[in-house]
């Protein structure tokens, strides 16, 4: 969504809702009999993807998907000029509007902190990715995309978890974020999100609805957080779903069976292991003499062969029946199944 090059400033004299429909201003030849009204005009800060929501049936369709309870506290990220804060006002019984921008910071102070809507807005004028976020029941926003990635894995791991999240992203990562299991887009991204909400696609929305307008098409998509999400640790869950997705055409069997693979999760194994005894819990129980080794005891994970952990690694991809399959085409519950099946046998991916 970042684009280059300098931007006229743009002319904000309309509400939003007395935009045309085609996104062009209209010429006025006649000359007003009152002092015109107060113009705000500044230059978009396209290195903060400032690209502004200008279509008003597109700033109340969003509004409409998000469900908005009289009772609910709305986080908006990136307000800008405060189209859609309006629109939100109208619904919420608070809005939270965080704003990196120090100059939409003041103008949003000044259009919505006197009158009617003053005990009825918090303006947060700071970077959303270094605070933490206060509660809330439902976040919209019309995302700097540049942020799309960090911000929404922020959104998945907040706690409270909110009841769901509007969200306008650049086409292509949305599509990624709802891709299922062997579509083209299906990703590393898709598998992640998928693990801690359900995600749906919602509108497309073309450039053209945007003051100035990006170079990409847009979406939104709802995303509603899973209310129990898999005790499991999510540093060991996303080692495991990157290697598997930095080769999501290959079979696991061709991917576990790389050197490279076997030294890392080799590694892993001694490591837990050590820590394990250190600990007083021994590692896995397993016996045998690996090529030419000394016997090692049953209650100690001692050393590892490379020959010996290629072995346990491939009968985990054998006892899962997972050998044969590629990561383009599993879903969140092959991963878990793969995940802790590893971890049984003694295997890490952290």
């Amino acid at each position: 969504g970042t684009l280059h090059g300098p931007q006229r400033p743009v002319a904000l004299a309309l509400p939003p809702c007395l935009l045309p429909s085609d996104n062009r201003m209209p010429k006025d030849t006649s000359k007003p009999d009152k002092a015109p009204a107060r113009f705000v005009t500044m230059e978009h800060m396209k290195s903060r993807g400032q690209h502004f929501l200008a279509n008003p049936l597109i700033i109340q369709a969003i509004v409409d998907k998000a469900d908005i309870r009289p009772t609910d506290i709305v986080l908006e990220i990136g307000p800008g000029a405060g189209a859609l804060t309006a629109k939100l006002l109208e619904k919420a019984k608070k809005v939270i509007a965080i704003e990196l921008d120090s100059r939409w910071a003041a103008e949003l102070h000044k259009r919505f902190s006197i009158g009617a809507t003053a005990n009825n807005i918090q303006i947060i004028n700071q970077d959303v990715l270094k605070i933490d976020l206060p509660f809330f029941d439902v976040c919209v926003a019309n995302l700097p995309y540049q942020i799309s990635a960090p911000i929404t894995n922020k959104l998945l791991m907040h706690r409270p978890q909110f009841r769901s999240a509007v969200l306008m992203y650049q086409r292509e990562f949305a599509m990624r974020l709802c891709a299922k299991p062997g579509d083209e887009l299906y990703c590393r991204l898709s598998v992640n999100t998928g693990l801690l909400a359900e995600v749906q696609h919602l509108i497309k929305v073309g450039k053209n609805n945007f003051k100035p307008p990006p170079k990409v098409e847009s979406s939104v998509v709802r995303i509603t957080p899973r209310s129990s999400p898999p005790p499991i640790n999510f540093l060991e869950w996303d080692g495991l779903v990157r290697l598997c997705f930095g080769r999501k055409n290959k079979t696991l069997g061709a991917i576990f069976r790389q050197k490279d693979v076997i030294d890392i999760l080799r590694s892993n194994y001694i490591t837990h292991s050590a820590m394990g005894d250190e600990a007083g819990g021994g590692g896995p129980k397993r016996k045998g003499k690996g090529r030419g080794e000394e016997k090692m005891e049953e209650d100690g994970a001692g050393d590892l062969s490379t020959e010996e952990a290629k072995e346990l690694i491939l009968s985990v991809l054998e006892e899962t029946e997972l050998s044969d399959q590629r990561s383009a085409k599993l879903d969140v519950d092959h991963f878990l199944g793969l995940l802790n099946a590893f971890n049984v046998k003694g295997f890490h991916f952290t």
